[in-house]
C-alpha cells in the first residue's frame, strides 16, 4: 500500500535555515498539460464519474458546435469493447497547417497540446459555441492515456496519436481520401487519474449523446456499442439513430410519455429571429402526477451545453411564465386570486426544457455547470412572453385550468406553512433538551436555520456567536453513530440520533416529511480537521439513508469554518485548509514582514466573534449545499456502501487503490 507523507519544507529548521532552502529554484513553474493532471478537478471539477463523462462532453460538444454553426450533419459516437470511445463529425475537419505562433507545430497539435488555444475566443470561426477557454480537448488529451486524432480536410487524410497528452510523433499525412470528411477523436481515459474500476458507462454516454440531437434538430447522431458494454445497461441498444425534427417539442413529448397533462398542448417554440443577441427554444408542460421522485424539472443547455446548475436563462423562463399567467389572471379579472402565487407555484409540476444560443457565454466554473450572463434572462423572458401570451389567449380552456393550477398550488403551500407553524410552536413545547438544543427564537421556519456542532465546547462558542432569532444550535456528544453499519434498532435506542430527529421535528425513514422540517436549513458544522470530516461523514450517512428528503429538497447545508488565521500586521484573512493557506500567501500579503500564522485545533478554540464572523454570520460566511446528481446515484450508493459500511474489505480496496493520489495527510 502507498505510502502518504507530509510535506513540511521547514520542519526541524531554524529561520535563517528555512529561508536559504526557499529561493528560486523552489518556484515550479508546470508547463504544457501538465497542471492538468497535477490538479484534474480544477478542469473537469474532480475525478469521478461525473468527472469522467465530462471527458465526453468536451469532445462531443466540439462536433455540436460544428453543426450549430451549419458546417456537420452527422455525428457517429462509438464505444468499443476496450473502453475506448470515438467521436466522428462530417464538418470543416481542425486545421492541420502550421500555426503562425508555432511554426514547427502544426495547428492540430498546438489545440491539443495548448491549453487556451482554439477558434472560440473571437466570432471569427463560430457565431456561438459551448467552448470558450480553450481548455476542452486539450483536457481531454492530458486525461486519456491514449488520444488518436484523424482529420478528412480538402480530400486528405492525417492523423496523429498523443499519449497522456504528449504527442508521438508529428502529424502524418495518410493519403488522398475522397468519401470522407471531419474529424475523429478516439481516446481512454487514463486509469492513473480515474482509476482502474471507472469506465465510461453506456447508458449515460447513450442518453448524453441523444440529448444532443434533440438541441440540434438539423443534426443526426448515431450510437454504437460493443455488446460486452451492454452488461449492465441492457435497455441500451447496440445501435440506434437519433434524429428529432421537433426539436425539444419532440423531447418533452417523449419524457411525458402517458402522463396525464393539465393542459392539452405543449407550450413550445422558439424565438422568431435571431436579433443579434441570441435565440432561444423552449417546451413547457405541466403534469399533475409529477416526474419519477421529483414534482417537476428544469432541464436547460447554452449552446448544447447542459447547465445542470441553472442559470439565468432559467430565472428568464421562469419569469416569463409567472409574468405571463398573471397577466391573463388581470385579464380575466382573476388578478386578486393570483396575488399570493409565486414562480416556485407556478412551476410545480412543470416539465420544462429551455435551451439558448448566445455568441459570450458566461459560465460558472470550467464544466459550466450554471449559465451567469445577465442579459439572457431578458433574452429568455422577450422571446417566450409574447408567445407564451398568445398561447394563453388561443386556448382559453387551456389557461384557466392551467391559471387554477397555479392557484390550488398556492393555497396548499399557504395552509402547509401555517400548520407547519403552528406545529413548531407545538413541539417546541414539548423539547426537553436542556443543555442541547438553544433554539431560535423566530416563531415560524422562514429563514431559520440549526447548526449541527460536535460537543459542548464548540456549542458554547456557537451560542455566543448565532443570531438569537433565527439561528439554533444542537450540540452532539463525539461522533454519532455509523448508521450504514447498525441495524434499525440500535439506530432508534440512540440518544444523539433521538435529539437530532427530535430537533429537527421530523420522522425517519418512510415516515419523514420535509414539511415537518423546523427550520429553513440544516447546516452540519464540524472541525476543519481530519475528525470534523469523519463526524460530517457519519452526519451525511444519516441524512442520506433516513432523510433523503431533506437533501433532495435543497436544505442540507456543511459549513466552512477555517483552519488558519494569518496576520501580517493590521491584516487578517482566514484560511480554510493548506491549498487555501498557500494560495492567499501568495495573492494577498506582501512579501514585507512576518505572516503569522495561527492553527485552529477546533471550533472551540475560536472566540464567538470569530466564529460568527467566518462561519456562521450569513453576509460574511460560505456555506457548501449537499446536493444528489439523480444520473450518479448509482455512483453514491456505491461508494456510501464502500466507505461507510460493513464490508472493511472494501474501505481497504478503495484506499490502496486512491492513496496514490494523497499528497498530504494531518499528522
Amino acid at each position: 500500500m502507498a505510502t502518504a507523507k507530509k510535506k513540511d519544507l521547514f520542519a526541524g529548521k531554524s529561520g535563517d535555515e528555512a529561508q536559504d532552502n526557499y529561493n528560486a529554484s523552489s518556484i515550479e513553474v508546470l508547463e504544457g498539460l501538465e497542471p492538468v493532471r497535477l490538479r484534474p478537478g480544477m478542469y473537469i471539477g474532480g475525478t469521478d464519474d461525473r468527472a469522467l463523462h465530462h471527458l465526453f462532453a468536451e469532445v462531443i460538444d466540439n462536433s455540436m458546435d460544428e453543426a450549430v454553426a451549419g458546417h456537420a450533419t452527422r455525428i457517429e459516437i462509438e464505444l468499443d469493447a476496450e473502453g475506448y470511445i470515438s467521436v466522428t463529425d462530417n464538418g470543416r475537419g481542425i486545421p492541420i497547417g502550421p500555426h503562425p505562433k508555432f511554426p514547427e507545430k502544426s495547428a492540430l497539435e498546438v489545440i491539443l497540446t495548448e491549453l487556451h488555444s482554439g477558434g472560440k475566443f473571437s466570432n471569427k470561426a463560430y457565431e456561438t459555441s459551448g467552448g470558450l477557454h480553450g481548455v476542452g480537448v486539450s483536457v481531454v488529451n492530458a486525461l486519456s492515456d491514449v488520444l488518436e486524432v484523424e482529420v478528412a480536410r480538402n480530400k486528405t487524410l492525417h492523423a496523429m496519436r498523443f499519449e497522456r497528452g504528449k504527442p508521438i510523433g508529428k502529424i502524418r499525412n495518410m493519403g488522398p481520401i475522397n468519401n470522407r470528411r471531419g474529424t475523429k477523436f478516439r481516446f481512454h481515459p487514463d486509469a492513473e487519474i480515474f482509476g482502474k474500476s471507472l469506465q465510461f458507462r453506456a447508458i449515460k454516454l447513450f442518453n448524453m449523446s441523444r440529448a444532443k440531437a434533440y438541441l440540434q434538430p438539423g443534426v443526426e447522431i448515431r450510437w454504437k456499442c460493443a455488446p460486452e458494454r451492454l452488461k449492465n445497461s441492457p435497455e441500451v441498444p447496440e445501435q440506434a439513430v437519433f434524429h428529432f425534427p421537433g426539436g425539444l417539442a419532440d423531447y418533452l413529448a417523449e419524457t411525458l410519455g402517458t402522463k396525464a397533462t393539465i393542459t392539452e398542448t405543449l407550450f413550445a417554440g422558439k424565438s422568431k429571429k435571431d436579433t443579434g443577441h441570441g435565440r432561444v427554444e423552449w417546451a413547457v408542460s405541466w403534469s399533475p402526477e409529477g416526474f419519477g421522485e421529483a414534482d417537476s424539472f428544469v432541464r436547460s443547455y447554452c449552446n448544447t451545453v447542459p447547465t445542470p446548475g441553472g442559470g439565468t436563462h432559467e430565472a428568464g423562463l421562469r419569469a416569463a411564465i409567472t409574468k405571463g399567467l398573471r397577466a391573463y389572471a388581470d385579464l380575466t379579472g382573476m388578478g386578486k386570486k393570483v396575488s399570493h402565487v409565486t414562480p416556485d407555484d407556478v412551476m410545480f409540476g412543470a416539465g420544462a426544457l429551455i435551451s439558448v444560443f448566445i455568441k459570450s457565454p458566461e459560465f460558472q466554473g470550467q464544466t459550466k455547470d450554471r449559465l451567469s450572463n445577465s442579459e439572457a434572462t431578458r433574452l429568455v423572458e422577450t422571446a417566450m412572453r409574447d408567445q407564451f401570451d398568445h398561447w394563453l389567449v388561443s386556448s382559453p380552456k387551456d389557461a384557466t385550468l392551467l391559471l387554477e393550477w397555479a392557484i390550488e398550488r398556492a393555497d396548499e403551500r399557504v395552509k402547509r406553512r401555517k400548520a407547519r407553524d403552528v406545529k413548531r410552536k407545538s413541539a417546541t413545547k414539548r423539547l426537553r433538551l436542556p443543555g442541547k438544543l438553544a433554539d431560535c427564537s423566530r416563531k415560524g421556519s422562514d429563514d431559520t436555520e440549526i447548526f449541527i456542532v460536535e460537543g459542548d465546547s464548540a456549542g458554547g462558542s456557537a451560542k455566543q456567536a448565532r443570531s438569537r432569532e433565527t439561528q439554533a444550535i444542537l450540540p452532539l456528544k463525539g461522533k454519532i453513530l455509523n448508521v450504514e453499519s447498525a441495524t434499525m434498532e440500535k439506530i432508534q435506542r440512540n440518544n444523539e440520533i433521538n435529539d437530532l430527529s427530535v430537533a429537527l421535528g421530523v420522522g425517519l425513514g418512510k415516515k419523514f416529511d420535509v414539511d415537518d422540517l423546523r427550520y429553513e436549513r440544516v447546516v452540519i458544522m464540524t472541525d476543519a480537521d481530519v475528525d470534523g470530516a469523519h463526524i460530517a461523514a457519519l452526519l451525511i450517512t444519516f441524512f442520506y439513508r433516513y432523510t433523503p428528503g431533506l437533501i433532495e429538497a435543497g436544505r442540507l447545508y456543511m459549513a466552512m469554518p477555517p483552519l488558519y488565521k494569518m496576520t501580517q500586521g493590521n491584516k487578517t484573512i482566514y484560511a480554510v485548509d493548506d491549498e487555501h493557506r498557500e494560495e492567499l500567501t501568495r495573492t494577498e500579503f506582501s512579501g514585507k514582514g512576518k505572516i503569522d500564522i495561527g492553527r485552529f485545533k477546533g471550533l472551540g478554540e475560536m472566540n464567538p466573534a470569530q466564529l460568527k464572523v467566518t462561519t456562521m454570520d450569513p453576509k460574511t460566511r460560505t456555506l457548501a449545499r449537499i446536493t444528489l446528481d439523480a444520473d450518479e446515484m448509482a455512483t453514491t450508493e456505491s461508494l456510501v456502501e464502500t466507505l461507510m459500511g460493513k464490508r472493511s474489505e472494501l474501505r481497504y480496496e478503495y484506499i490502496q487503490e486512491h492513496a496514490k493520489f494523497v499528497e498530504d495527510v494531518d499528522i
